[in-house]
């Protein structure tokens, strides 16, 4: 029963993002049109800046918030109350910290600084949203992917409105944190209406709390600079505009990441819960995640290179031809990248937290590098066999050289296995297709 929990859950999630990213997808692609390579790679450079202040706003909170709920679920308001407290406490330094960046690097451009700013007033909404770990929790998804659906639906709904009204890239940068202030507030009405404990502020459960995200949070900021480092080096040295290919292919190539996150999101508390109590399960669902999302993410990879061209041309038009070469790059990898998000599971149920401020550093170097060097030369295609280099070698290969790591990476290899994966779809429909 509980299996089939968890593939309800995934399969809300599932619907939901499917209506919210046919929304996405038409609305960015008319935008992106309407902004130009210009004004595109304009709002991409500020969502990097900002990414940048996401880790500290999050205390790596996100990463452990579940593991927290399960280990004790009879003080969720407290855990609950806490992480929403001083996560908006770091929100606040983050818009500032923002704010005094662009202002030093950008001095005297007045857009791109406005833009910034503009955006980076997400991150306080967008530290009340991480309520949503306790619909994770609780596996009751259907209600936080209803109100991000319905969020995004009014937001698009915005977004017409400035295209009728030939709005400025102004208004496109507010419509981001506009739709953190709306889903905040709505699922902090869900969690009260659903029965969530009263939620309260407890300093030693932060100090507990923090001693366990503290590793997430180095390591989430190198994964930030592993992914965003390449967008403001491509708008440095090359422009605007080829920053606008560039975050044009990788739209086209995460269009379908919400079906991963919706997979690996539901499985966590199961995998965390039998962890918890030795179940053998434990590895058999680690594999099992692995091979449905693995083999999900070939298959995309196939079909994203042999329709590259047409990809693009219907998302964005002939102005954004320079993508296309650039997308069949990061189809690979967006493979790799989905391997450091299924072991990052694994290490938090091994409370083998530690190794990823190695993992992530190494990453994070490693992409500075190979940027700095690819960039000059190839501008965005430079960038993106940079990102893939990065994410087969701090995803895959760098499992193989740290010791402790070499368990997950064995489950890894096994779950590509086609046998277990055709057993495992078997499996899953038959749990599906039972009657409560």
């Amino acid at each position: 029963m509980r299996e089939k929990q968890v593939f309800h859950n995934a399969k809300w999630i599932i619907l939901c993002k499917i209506a919210q990213s046919v929304l996405q997808l038409i609305i960015g692609m008319i935008s992106a049109r309407y902004l130009g390579p210009s004004n595109y790679g304009l709002i991409s450079y500020a969502a990097s800046v900002v990414a940048f202040a996401v880790p500290l706003m999050k205390l790596g909170f996100d990463s452990i918030l579940v593991y927290e709920l399960v280990r004790d679920p009879d003080k969720e308001g407290e855990i609950v109350g806490t992480s929403l407290f001083f996560n908006a406490l770091s929100a606040l330094l983050g818009i500032l910290g923002v704010c005094s960046f662009v202002s030093l690097v950008n001095r005297g451009d007045t857009e791109t600084i406005l833009v910034c700013v503009l955006y980076s007033i997400s991150l306080f909404f967008g530290a009340l949203e991480m309520i949503q770990y306790w619909f994770q929790y609780k596996l009751l998804s259907k209600y936080s992917s209803m109100v991000m659906l319905i969020t995004y639906v009014f937001v698009s709904a915005y977004k017409i409105f400035l295209l009728i009204t030939e709005r400025s890239v102004y208004f496109f940068a507010l419509s981001h944190s506009i739709e953190y202030i709306l889903m905040a507030m709505l699922l902090i009405a869900f969690y009260c209406k659903k029965g969530g404990q009263r939620m309260r502020i407890s300093f030693s459960r932060a100090r507990r709390m923090l001693s366990k995200s503290k590793y997430y949070i180095f390591a989430s900021l190198m994964v930030v600079v592993i992914q965003n480092t390449d967008h403001i080096m491509v708008t440095a040295m090359y422009g605007e505009s080829e920053n606008g290919f560039y975050s044009a292919a990788i739209t086209c190539v995460t269009i379908l990441q919400f079906v991963y996150v919706a997979i690996v999101d539901s499985f966590r508390p199961l995998v965390l819960e039998e962890k918890k109590h030795g179940s053998e399960a434990y590895e058999k669902n680690i594999k099992r995640v692995y091979s449905i999302t693995l083999y999900l993410s070939i298959a995309q990879c196939v079909v994203f290179c042999a329709l590259a061209d047409l990809i693009v041309f219907i998302l964005y038009g002939s102005a954004y031809a320079a993508a296309v070469p650039v997308l069949r790059i990061l189809s690979f990898y967006f493979i790799f990248s989905l391997m450091g998000l299924l072991r990052n599971v694994w290490i938090l149920a091994e409370e083998k937290q530690k190794y990823l401020t190695v993992i992530n550093f190494s990453g994070a170097l490693l992409n500075i590098v190979l940027n700095a060097v690819m960039i000059p030369y190839w501008g965005a295609i430079g960038a993106a066999t940079a990102s893939f280099i990065t994410q087969l070698f701090t995803n895959f290969l760098l499992g193989f050289i740290i010791k402790a790591l070499r368990p997950n990476n064995r489950l890894m290899l096994q779950s590509l296995n086609p046998k277990f994966f055709v057993s495992e779809l078997k499996s899953i429909m038959k749990t599906l297709m039972k009657k409560e």
